[in-house]
């Protein structure tokens, strides 16, 4: 086996068994799929052993106290084993195809490349967002803002990037940007851009994505930490840059750290950003009050 497909899961045995039975239905079975349980007090476990009891698919189950999300992806790249490896969330579902095409695609990848991109769908099946363009390979950077891709995508990496840039963990706090490290892969390689749909994405209430002004409040030192390593990656343009210093300034003033201007990798940059990331704190204090 070649792939692994990692689920990240803390109090999700109410929607474990949708991706579990969309993993039993792939048409080609050569995956492991490594559960990773950051602290679940749910059903969880019982579940994934029962499963494991069956055998029906290869399974890999690990229990940590709760990291959040970035905490979960570290004990999951430091596991695997496999060339490739695709996180697939505890909400969201492979449909019948996902494996053989990501096998497919595996077999055409440039070696150059760090990784395949493909197309994710909603519930009612309708494609997330925009096509790729008409280039065979684009790195992550490039396909958002050179391109202007949108939505959501699947991404499927060679297992030798993704265990590079580990993400830090902060008392108290549970959230760092996962993009920190696809950004960081950028810079040895681009994606290899396939036009399937290989995913279906359902958003929960109380995921990260209909959360983030409350993210904001919570993890303001994981955030911070992101909004600086955002800042110094070489291929990021101005505009880039100055967006993430506000935030950063944002984040900054919420956990009270007064050296800022002293600790950016950006000067003048976040100099310029003091007013908008002030107000912007002063909103996100606001708006989670």
């Amino acid at each position: 086996m070649d792939l692994t497909i990692f689920t990240p899961t803390y109090n999700r045995a109410h929607t474990l068994p949708r991706v579990y039975d969309s993993l039993l239905r792939q048409t080609d079975k050569r995956f492991i799929w490594m559960i990773i349980d950051d602290g679940s007090t749910d059903s969880t476990a019982a579940l994934v052993n029962n499963w494991i009891k069956q055998a029906d698919i290869t399974i890999i189950y690990r229990y940590q106290e709760n990291q959040g999300m970035h905490g979960a992806h570290n004990t999951a790249y430091n596991m695997i084993s496999t060339r490739w490896n695709t996180c697939l969330d505890s909400d969201d579902l492979f449909l019948p195809e996902a494996v053989e095409h990501i096998y497919r695609a595996a077999a055409d990848c440039p070696e150059s490349c760090t990784g395949i991109a493909f197309h994710n769908c909603d519930m009612n099946s309708d494609r997330i967002g925009t096509a790729f363009p008409d280039t065979e390979t684009s790195t992550l950077y490039d396909l958002y803002r050179r391109h202007q891709v949108r939505g959501d995508k699947k991404l499927v990496y060679k297992s030798e990037w993704t265990r590079k840039w580990p993400y830090p963990l902060f008392d108290s706090e549970r959230y760092v940007g996962l993009d920190y490290k696809y950004l960081n892969i950028d810079a040895k390689g681009p994606l290899y851009l396939c036009s399937e749909v290989i995913c279906q994405v359902d958003y929960q209430d109380d995921g990260s994505s209909k959360n983030m002004l409350r993210q904001y409040k919570r993890n303001p030192a994981g955030f911070s930490f992101y909004r600086k390593e955002m800042m110094k990656l070489p291929h990021a343009g101005i505009g880039f840059q100055y967006r993430n210093a506000i935030h950063y300034v944002s984040s900054s003033w919420l956990i009270r750290n007064r050296r800022f201007l002293n600790e950016t990798p950006k000067k003048w940059l976040t100099a310029a950003a003091i007013p908008p990331g002030t107000m912007l704190a002063g909103y996100i204090w606001w708006r989670n009050k």
